[in-house]
C-alpha cells in the first residue's frame, strides 16, 4: 500500500459548507478520484481509515458530511465503539437527519461534491467512481443516475431500501446509469430484503446496466463498519476485493 496524505477540508455548496475528508497518495500526482459516500453514523476516524486504505490503493478520496445541514461531524456523539444497545439512541436522533436529506438534496450536493474533487489537482481528468455504505449506497446509486456523464463506476454495500415501490426509490435511476455497478447485500439485513433485492437486479437488467449483484451469506447490515457489532472481517475484506477490482476494471 502507498503512503497517504489526508487533511479536513470544506466544500461548498448551494446550502453551506460540507465538512469532508481528502485523502490521496502522498506523492501528490493526479489520480482517479472517488467519492465516497459515508454510512448512517457519518464521518469518523473509521470511515477516515477506509478512505485511507483506498487512497493506498492508489485513488483520490473525499468522503463528505452529508448531514452538514446539521452541523460539523460527528453530528450527534459517538462511543467508540457501537453496539447493538447503543444504536437505538443514536437513530432517535438521526433519523430526522437522513429523512430531511431529500432526493432533491442529495442530487444539488452530489453536483457539488463532484464539481469540487473533478476541480482538485490531486484528482486525474476524467470522471469519478461512487461508492456509498448504509445510506451511502442510496447516495451513490442517486448520484451516478443523476450525473451519468461523471461518474465511471458505482458500488454500494449493505444499502438500505434502495428498491421500494415509492415512487422515488433509488433503483428508479436504473436507465440513467452508466459504467458498471456493484452492489454487495447483506442476507442478514432487514432493510434490504429479497424482493428487493430482486427489484434492483430486475431494474439493472432491465436498462442494460453492466452489473453485478451479490448477496453476501451470514453478514448483517454494516458489515464493513469495523467500530460497529455488525463489523464482519470475511465479509469486509470480500467487499475490498471486490471494490478494488471495479475500480481496477474502471481505470
Amino acid at each position: 500500500m502507498t503512503a497517504v496524505a489526508g487533511t479536513a477540508v470544506d466544500i461548498p455548496t448551494d446550502d453551506g459548507a460540507a465538512d469532508a475528508y481528502l485523502t490521496h497518495p502522498a506523492g501528490g500526482e493526479p489520480r482517479p478520484a472517488v467519492l465516497l459516500y459515508m454510512d448512517g453514523f457519518g464521518l469518523r476516524p473509521s470511515l477516515r481509515a477506509m478512505a485511507d486504505r483506498l487512497a493506498g490503493a492508489g485513488y483520490t478520496v473525499v468522503v463528505p458530511n452529508v448531514l452538514y445541514r446539521e452541523g460539523r461531524a460527528p453530528v450527534v456523539d459517538l462511543p467508540e465503539f457501537i453496539d447493538q444497545a447503543s444504536r437505538p439512541k443514536i437513530f432517535e436522533r438521526l433519523g430526522p437527519m437522513m429523512r430531511a436529506l431529500t432526493p432533491e438534496r442529495v442530487e444539488r450536493d452530489a453536483d457539488a461534491y463532484l464539481r469540487w474533487l473533478t476541480g482538485r489537482p490531486e484528482a486525474a481528468g476524467g470522471p469519478v467512481a461512487v461508492v456509498g455504505y448504509c445510506m451511502g449506497a442510496g447516495l451513490a446509486l442517486r448520484t451516478a443516475g443523476a450525473y451519468h456523464d461523471r461518474v465511471s463506476a458505482t458500488a454500494g454495500f449493505h444499502g438500505g431500501n434502495l428498491a421500494t415501490e415509492a415512487p422515488d426509490s433509488p433503483h428508479r435511476v436504473a436507465g440513467r446509469l452508466r459504467g458498471e455497478v456493484y452492489f454487495a447485500h447483506a442476507d442478514q439485513d432487514p432493510g434490504m430484503p429479497a424482493e428487493q433485492q430482486e427489484r434492483l437486479e430486475a431494474a439493472l437488467t432491465a436498462a442494460g446496466v453492466t452489473h453485478r449483484c451479490e448477496v453476501y451469506a451470514g453478514a448483517h447490515h454494516g458489515y464493513t463498519q469495523v467500530d460497529t457489532s455488525a463489523y464482519d472481517e470475511k465479509a469486509a475484506e470480500r467487499h475490498w476485493e471486490a471494490l478494488l477490482d471495479l475500480l481496477n476494471r474502471t481505470w
